[in-house]
C-alpha cells in the first residue's frame, strides 16, 4: 500500500522501517535518538489493560505524556535517578503486521503495528505482547510521531511488572 501526504508516496516499506529502526534505537537506550523520532509537541500513551478505546482519562493510563512530560522521562531514563532502570534492562523489540490507514486530517496517516517486547531484569523474564496506534507527519524525508501510543493485550499486569521502560 501506498498512502499520499503533502506530495511524498509513503510505503508500507517506508513506515516498516522506521518502526524497525525505533525499536533498535529503544533496545540500544539511545533515548536522545529516540526523542529525534517525533515532532515537537508530539505525545506518548500507554492506556491501562481495560482501556476501551475511548477517552485515557476514563480509564486511566500508564503513561499520558504530552510534549514536556515526554522529554522530562527521556531526561529521566538517562540519568541515575531513574532506579528501576539503572542498570538498564535488556530488551528486545520485535514489530510487525504494519498496516497504513488513512486519516480524516491532511498530513497525518495512521499506522498500526503489532509488537512484542522481550525483556530481562533481575533474573527474570517477561513479554509484553500488543499493538501499536500511531499518527505519523511527514518531516521532509523523514516520518515524525505525533502520537505514539501502544496498547497493551495483557488482561493485566503480573504483580511486580514494572512499566519503567518504552514499550
Amino acid at each position: 500500500m501506498t498512502v499520499l501526504i503533502d506530495g511524498r508516496e509513503i510505503t508500507r516499506a517506508d513506515v516498516e522501517d522506521f518502526l524497525y529502526a525505533e525499536a533498535d534505537i529503544l533496545d540500544a537506550w539511545k533515548y536522545d535518538d529516540w526523542l529525534a523520532l517525533f515532532e515537537p509537541g508530539a505525545r506518548f500513551e500507554v492506556p491501562a489493560t481495560d482501556w476501551t478505546g475511548t477517552s485515557m482519562h476514563a480509564s486511566g493510563s500508564f503513561v499520558t505524556d504530552d510534549w514536556d512530560l515526554l522529554r522530562a522521562r527521556v531526561k529521566r531514563l538517562k540519568s541515575r535517578k531513574a532506579h528501576a532502570e539503572n542498570p538498564p534492562s535488556r530488551t528486545h523489540r520485535m514489530v510487525s503486521n504494519v498496516r497504513l490507514h488513512e486519516h480524516d486530517e491532511p498530513g497525518l496517516l495512521r499506522v498500526t503495528a503489532s509488537f512484542i517486547v522481550h525483556r530481562a531484569r533481575d533474573f527474570e523474564f517477561d513479554a509484553y505482547v500488543g499493538r501499536y496506534d500511531h499518527l505519523l507527519v511527514t518531516g521532509g524525508d523523514t516520518l515524525r510521531f505525533r502520537l505514539r501510543r501502544a496498547i497493551l493485550s495483557q488482561e493485566h499486569l503480573p504483580a511486580g511488572s514494572r512499566l519503567s521502560f518504552i514499550l
